[in-house]
């Protein structure tokens, strides 16, 4: 996370296709419930699937996207990979879309 104040979306293009790449990332349905969870904590693929109830192939061809830019990372240890969020600002953009009303 950067600590230098970035120029406001409005008047940076470059920034505004990059936001808009994040959120493009996350517009998936299955995508932001993945994001959700991992704000809660790190997860094994099989944890999140359960929780999901999903496929693990379906979530972790979700995971790799994600990965892809640079929104979540894994580690592994004993065979297993583990998850995290990356870009610690979707925490935000979570609680957020949380308030969106049907």
């Amino acid at each position: 996370m950067s600590t230098r104040l970035e120029p406001p979306i409005s008047s940076d293009p470059d920034r505004a296709g990059h936001v808009a790449e994040v959120l493009k990332a996350v517009a998936h349905p299955l995508r932001l419930r993945i994001v959700a969870l991992l704000c809660e904590g790190e997860e094994n693929v099989t944890a999140l699937a359960d929780k999901l109830e999903a496929s693990q192939a379906i979530v972790s061809q979700q995971l790799r996207i994600l990965r892809s830019h640079g929104l979540v990372a894994a580690s592994r240890e004993g065979g297993f990979a583990t998850y995290r969020l990356v870009e610690q600002n979707l925490r935000g953009l979570v609680r957020c879309m949380e308030k969106c009303r049907r």
